[in-house]
């Protein structure tokens, strides 16, 4: 007998357990706010009643395509023009007036103002909810809606769009969803990019690494489903063009869904060698050579890869409203070389656009037994898009360590929402790493060319391509 009821009580506790991650999706009265109240993708759609035109405002979601620009803005992979160039700025908060402004500011924005009290800044702007997706994207969205699951190792029962756009369940689950949105946010189908990346030293002076970059996002794939995902979300390929030392190396990645069933699966290519070989610990904090060590893995587009080293929580039961990159065209304007927006420890804030917007805020802090360099990290996520937009980074003792920034803007020609900068900021070394730098480059990303089929990223085509 006393066995028995030891076995139904591990029983009951495994089941109270499974019962604490996974979660079922909403009910169709709740997703039926998708489009109405909320938007598409789950944000609040009306303003916060306040002057839009004012640094205080936040104007109601309308939606914004391609109609919204000319025609001759949206050529396949040409640098995107500033459709808000004539805006101007509304306020300027800096290392003197950041108190005033402080509950709006993430904590390593003001930290990066203490860092650089002469240098750094932040320059607000209009705020333009400029966030879009086609059609079809807001429709599986919304059919996400009522069919996801949270699981406890991933996502089921979504594909196609924003796997949770209306947040359910306890203060955990949340959280997960919140990170599950941006890891699997919309982003095009297959993009094809040249782009650099800088270490950017303590003096100003850094190398640049460029390469081409592909990926194609099966999630986001109509003529595939949840069934034929076979747990791949998208394949990554980046092949370096320069420096001549590092040309001809490659990476390909395999990012899964459930990355306890099938762990993320990434191989490189040598050309000095010319063997491909697995690269197992591509993952968690692997710290990334081009970033001279400043970025590590899953710092990559923010955050990626499996959230299982974690507890994760929201900060605040509703998003709050808080100053963010955001539609930061000139940083990718062509007429902007990178000498003049590469600054000794950050971007030059001459050619930054920040704007106030509804952010979830999600702290993340490491399980007991588990290692990464660091030990708390805090994510602003931008309610509309679901993109992380900033992140402040803890180390083991607690002490803010670094700062990441996403300089969100939108790809209209698709539309898609993404950044067009993210950079990666120790504020011990007063070094930081810039990725996907694109001024200097003759296009930007294209999203136009048709996705490849599978065979093209198996790890063979990494030595045929790499020749």
């Amino acid at each position: 007998m006393l066995k028995k009821l030891t076995f139904m009580g591990s029983a009951l506790a495994l089941t109270l357990a499974a019962a604490s991650v996974s979660h079922a999706s909403v009910s169709a009265q709740e997703a039926a706010q998708l489009g109405n109240s909320l938007t598409p993708f789950g944000a609040v759609k009306q303003g916060n009643g306040k002057d839009p035109s004012s640094p205080e405002g936040i104007p109601a979601w309308t939606g914004f395509d391609k109609s919204d620009v000319p025609s001759s803005y949206t050529r396949p992979g040409q640098h995107h023009p500033d459709p808000f160039a004539s805006d101007n700025v509304l306020l300027t908060i800096d290392a003197n007036n950041v108190g005033q402004y402080a509950a709006k500011l993430p904590t390593g924005v003001k930290a990066m103002m203490e860092t650089y009290p002469d240098t750094f800044k932040v320059n607000v702007y209009p705020s333009r909810r400029t966030t879009s997706a086609p059609q079809w994207v807001y429709d599986n969205t919304k059919k996400n809606a009522t069919n996801a699951n949270l699981g406890a190792t991933g996502v089921t029962g979504a594909f196609g769009g924003i796997p949770f756009p209306i947040l359910s369940g306890n203060n955990e689950q949340k959280a997960m969803q919140a990170i599950w949105n941006h890891i699997l946010r919309w982003r095009g189908i297959y993009v094809v990019r040249r782009a650099s990346e800088v270490a950017v030293q303590r003096n100003g002076s850094y190398s640049l690494v460029t390469s081409q970059q592909e990926v194609y996002f099966r999630y986001y794939d109509p003529q595939l489903s949840e069934e034929k995902l076979d747990n791949i979300i998208f394949y990554y390929l980046s092949f370096t063009m320069a420096p001549a030392r590092l040309a001809g190396g490659a990476v390909l990645v395999h990012e899964t869904l459930d990355q306890q069933k099938l762990p993320r699966q990434a191989w490189g290519y040598n050309a000095g060698t010319r063997r491909v070989q697995r690269s197992p610990n591509l993952a968690y904090d692997t710290p990334i050579a081009a970033s001279d060590g400043l970025r590590t893995a899953d710092d990559t587009d923010m955050y990626n890869g499996s959230p299982d080293r974690y507890n994760w929580r929201m900060v605040n039961e509703q998003p709050v409203e808080m100053y963010i990159p955001y539609n930061n065209y000139r940083l990718a304007d062509p007429s902007v070389k990178y000498s003049d927006l590469l600054l000794p420890g950050h971007l030059n804030p001459e050619y930054t656009r920040w704007e106030l917007h509804r952010v979830w805020v999600v702290e993340a802090t490491l399980k007991e037994g588990q290692r990464h360099i660091y030990a708390r990290r805090t994510f602003y996520i931008d309610a509309d898009s679901w993109q992380i937009a900033a992140i402040d980074q803890y180390d083991s003792r607690g002490d803010l360590w670094r700062v990441s920034l996403a300089y969100i803007k939108n790809y209209y020609e698709v539309p898609t929402q993404w950044t067009a900068l993210d950079t990666f900021h120790d504020l011990r070394a007063r070094r930081y790493h810039v990725q996907l730098l694109s001024n200097e480059e003759p296009s930007s990303l294209d999203f136009t060319q048709p996705a490849p089929g599978d065979q093209y990223f198996h790890p063979a085509a990494l030595r045929r391509r790499g020749r």
